[in-house]
């Protein structure tokens, strides 16, 4: 019994080790990060939309550089941008949420300047969604 007791203890403490870990694991420097993939926001929108499934596997979860022409910008209230940039739909584009861990040079955009930006791909809403962005 007290064997099985001290076995329960050292996986209880390896467990809680792990989990501290990665909870503090720290963020991927998105400034830093190498990009997976490279593209236009049209390809990337057209690619989604065409077959998301197939469009998830390839970009998924990646850091994706993708460059386009700014639709909209828009802030929250608490203060982060959201890029939006043109698709070739009326109606829906690809959202570059600015990533709030780092210290941006620039966060006015205006509609129809030229940009590029790096960040990790979360899918398709309606909007192709891309997190912790940084322009490139």
């Amino acid at each position: 019994m007290k064997k099985l007791l001290g076995i329960g203890l050292l996986l209880a403490l390896i467990a809680g080790g792990i989990g501290y870990f990665m909870y503090n694991k720290p963020h991927q420097n998105m400034e830093n990060a190498k990009a997976d993939v490279v593209l236009d926001a049209r390809e990337l929108f057209t690619a989604f939309e065409a077959n998301e499934t197939e469009a998830n596997q390839k970009y998924l979860d990646k850091v994706v550089k993708v460059s386009g022409l700014v639709k909209e910008v828009s802030t929250d209230e608490e203060g982060n941008v959201s890029v939006t940039l043109e698709s070739g739909s009326e109606m829906f584009g690809v959202i570059c949420q600015m990533d709030n861990l780092t210290q941006h040079d620039k966060t006015d955009f205006k509609p129809g300047e030229q940009v590029t930006f790096k960040g990790i791909c979360t899918g398709m809403l309606m909007d192709v969604v891309l997190v912790r962005c940084v322009l490139v």
